[in-house]
């Protein structure tokens, strides 16, 4: 008989299990592959019963499901989600918790995830409480494996991270630990790893002998709207930087693995947040330039003349053979011109070009570009002769699209992928401690750059646009410009 797996959903009655968690657990039911015995315990404060639960949730589904929603797949999906009113900050409620749980489990050995879907504030706790309730303990004789899920932001700095870890590692093992990061779990994300060990074509020219710099860009249209509270003491750089950014960062970074192994990858990504050259704080009006666009002040919730930054350009050097020389630029902000997730490889020109041109001008350089979201896929661009023409050049582009190769459906929610992971046991797309540490390590110092008396200034821009034009000039050399490689215009 196999063994029950019991997914506990702490913080069930909030927007992320609603949106994501129960939406993507439907749809690996469909899909037939979570395990043959499960079990979805719902846990908060609020009170529901099992029917009122199941009705909530179902809504969430039929909105946000990826798959259409099924009458009959539900009948069967439904009867395996239970809920539970429970405090997780009060150690008698967890213990009263884990007692329906083994109810629930009826004596027989099994696997536990825990997911807290709650707010940053509450982790510490709640993790304590799941160790005095003795939740967490494996190897015993009524017990398997149990895993804890934990939600960005991990840390508001090095220091807060730090001590985070520090609290959970008196609790769980590295190992039972699971900090999700839901960009690692986008198909386009984890496509780079395929796309760059896989092929024997870019690998040899994947260093700074033939490429020139990397662009990763992280575009929003919205704006703060009902997030102005949160995001006032935050700002962009905490917000999408340290953690989705970054992770990018090390995926296109890293040294090749040797092998396709969790602790393989994670070692290699942690690699290349300890080569990363720190920006000093004194330094950051050479390589960093903020912005905030000009209505965010006027948010409700946004404090009186706050400077907390919506949009960040930032310039990265890695300190490694591979790397030396070749800048990593980032880019992300609210309210800008278009939605647009991307990684893009620039190479070099050619040392000579032999074809006429018009004084002064440079062939375009081929870009390969990571087209993250929303138009998943990836294009490189190359030049090309006009017909009839002389030597006439133009840039041209190869496309590869995921919705026109294997259809509309193709592409899964990102939670989908990860919660099948942490069910599997494979921590590839999860963060480490050592990770969010170097993170934080890095990014620190342009906080506290920003925020001293001598801080370089914070730019203002207008909604709709692509951030303030001083961006343009951090990124400026030898012709090159901030550019959209997967389908917006280009700027400059």
């Amino acid at each position: 008989m196999s063994e029950m797996h019991t997914i506990v959903i702490f913080g069930a009655s909030g927007d992320l299990t609603h949106r994501k968690l129960i939406p993507s657990l439907y749809d690996l039911f469909r899909k037939g592959r979570l395990p043959e015995r499960f079990r979805i315990v719902g846990v908060a404060r609020s009170e529901y019963t099992n029917e009122a639960f199941r009705s909530y949730v179902e809504s969430g589904v039929k909105e946000f499901a990826k798959s259409t929603y099924d009458p009959d797949t539900w009948q069967n999906f439904a009867p395996l989600i239970e809920y539970f009113q429970g405090d997780l900050t009060a150690p008698e409620e967890m213990q009263t918790i884990d007692e329906a749980l083994r109810e629930l489990e009826k004596g027989e050995p099994g696997n536990r995830i825990y997911y807290l879907a709650i707010g940053p504030q509450l982790y510490e706790k709640a993790i304590a409480n799941l160790g005095v309730a003795g939740m967490v303990q494996e190897m015993t004789p009524d017990a398997g494996w149990r895993r804890v899920v934990i939600e960005k932001p991990f840390g508001h700095d090095l220091a807060s991270a730090q001590a985070l870890n520090q609290a959970i590692h008196q609790v769980l093992d590295e190992s039972q630990i699971y900090r999700i990061d839901h960009y690692l779990g986008k198909e386009t994300v984890q496509n780079l790893l395929v796309f760059r060990f896989a092929n024997s074509l870019y690998e040899p020219v994947w260093n700074r002998n033939y490429i020139d710099h990397v662009q990763i860009t992280v575009a929003e249209t919205v704006d703060v709207s009902q997030r102005a509270n949160f995001y006032d003491s935050v700002g962009v750089v905490r917000d999408m930087m340290q953690n989705h950014m970054m992770q990018l960062f090390s995926l296109v970074a890293a040294e090749p693995p040797s092998s396709f192994d969790a602790e393989a990858i994670r070692n290699e990504k942690a690699k290349v947040f300890s080569a990363i050259r720190p920006i000093k704080p004194e330094d950051v009006g050479e390589s960093t330039v903020r912005g905030q666009y000009r209505q965010y002040r006027d948010t409700k919730g946004v404090a009186p003349g706050s400077i907390t930054p919506t949009y960040a350009a930032i310039r990265f050097y890695v300190d490694n053979w591979r790397w030396q020389g070749v800048p990593f630029y980032m880019r992300s902000g609210k309210a800008l011109a278009a939605k647009d997730t991307e990684i893009s490889i620039f190479f070099k020109r050619p040392p000579h070009v032999m074809f006429p041109m018009k004084p002064g001008s440079k062939p375009a350089p081929n870009r390969l570009s990571i087209c993250i979201q929303p138009d998943e896929g990836i294009h490189f661009s190359f030049q090309a002769k006009v017909p009839d023409t002389a030597a006439e050049m133009r840039s041209v582009e190869m496309l590869f699209h995921y919705q026109d190769t294997f259809g509309a459906q193709s592409i899964p929610e990102a939670y989908e992928r990860l919660l099948l992971d942490v069910i599997k046991g494979d921590a590839s797309l999860f963060t480490r401690s050592d990770a969010i540490e170097l993170s934080w390590r890095l990014v620190d110092p342009i906080i506290q750059g920003w925020e001293s008396p001598n801080a370089p200034p914070l730019y203002f821009y207008e909604s709709g646009t692509w951030g303030p034009s001083e961006a343009d000039r951090l990124i400026a050399h030898n012709g090159y410009h901030w550019t959209h490689g997967c389908g917006h215009s280009s700027e400059g």
